[in-house]
């Protein structure tokens, strides 16, 4: 009886040291990466790549939240090597290697579609690099616009925000007319504008918006209206992002909450004389100082 009592203490202490295991699954360090560059097509299919550094020991890197489906394990060389999926395709065991490994994978059910504006609530704490469809010149980095131009895309680091974009989005062209002077004033967006009128004693540009939520982006001449602005909507006061001051336009980025008329005031607008008006009377006034002043001693 002793010996049976003895032989269950042993088992209950053997048990009672065994320490708790944490339910998240982990085989080995943190994979240190190169780099993770995302490609997103035109149909927002999302292919993802990481840049592993070599190691001596395995290493597990996790995969970026979606559905990741053909994930591949290749050297630089493009030859395969052997790999183990770890929980449902949530990360990647990397045995050791001399040489850096390239982890590539498609992701699904990431990117999705309304009202022509491709959102992707992003997060992954390496840095990512983005590239974007062709279509895509204009993006939104948690509704922060970014004008690619050229780019193919965008770098962010220790990666959290919210990415938009629409593809081929309209352009809508409004030709000025004041004196002898044509200006021409661009307005991107889905939404449809309507009633654009330019006011010069108010130095002002106003339009109607007939949709809530929708970007909808000004490249208005610095000629025909200069900053600092203002936006209003409805008479209330809104906020905005001024960006791309190139010295001959400024592009002011909006997002309506609800339809209504948009108003963009300026501090100064085309002048109603010659702007070369104030620089003659600037000369006339070096000119005759002066002879003022000679005339003023005698």
């Amino acid at each position: 009886m002793n010996s049976k009592i003895c032989g269950f203490l042993v088992i209950f202490l053997i048990i009672s040291v065994i320490p708790t295991v944490d339910a998240q699954i982990s085989f080995g360090e943190k994979a240190s990466q190169k780099s993770v560059e995302i490609v997103i097509n035109s149909v927002g299919d999302v292919h993802v790549k990481h840049v592993v550094n070599p190691a001596n020991l395995p290493k597990q890197i996790e995969l970026i939240y979606g559905t990741a489906s053909n994930i591949t394990v290749t050297d630089e060389e493009g030859e395969e090597k052997q790999f183990s999926v770890i929980g449902d395709n949530t990360g990647v065991l990397i045995f050791p290697s001399q040489n850096r490994s390239i982890v590539e994978y498609d992701l699904e059910h990431a990117i999705t579609e309304k009202d022509n504006v491709w959102t992707w609530s992003f997060r992954y704490l390496e840095t990512t690099s983005f590239i974007l469809p062709e279509e895509a010149d204009l993006i939104f980095a948690n509704e922060r616009p970014v004008y690619l131009d050229e780019k193919k895309g965008i770098t962010c680091h220790g990666c959290q925000m919210v990415l938009e974009y629409s593809l081929d989005e309209p352009k809508i062209y409004q030709n000025i007319k004041w004196e002898d002077k044509e200006f021409l004033v661009e307005i991107r967006s889905h939404t449809k504008i309507n009633d654009f009128t330019f006011d010069q004693p108010t130095k002002s540009i106003t339009f109607d918006v007939s949709e809530k939520n929708r970007f909808v982006t000004t490249i208005i001449p610095l000629e025909l209206l200069w900053g600092p602005y203002a936006v209003f909507l409805d008479d209330e006061k809104i906020y905005f992002h001024e960006y791309i001051n190139n010295g001959t336009h400024v592009w002011l980025n909006i997002r309506p909450e609800t339809t209504g008329e948009v108003t963009i005031i300026g501090t100064t607008v085309v002048p109603e004389f010659s702007i070369l008006a104030p620089l003659a009377i600037g000369f006339l006034v070096i000119v005759i100082a002066p002879l003022i002043r000679k005339v003023s001693l005698h």
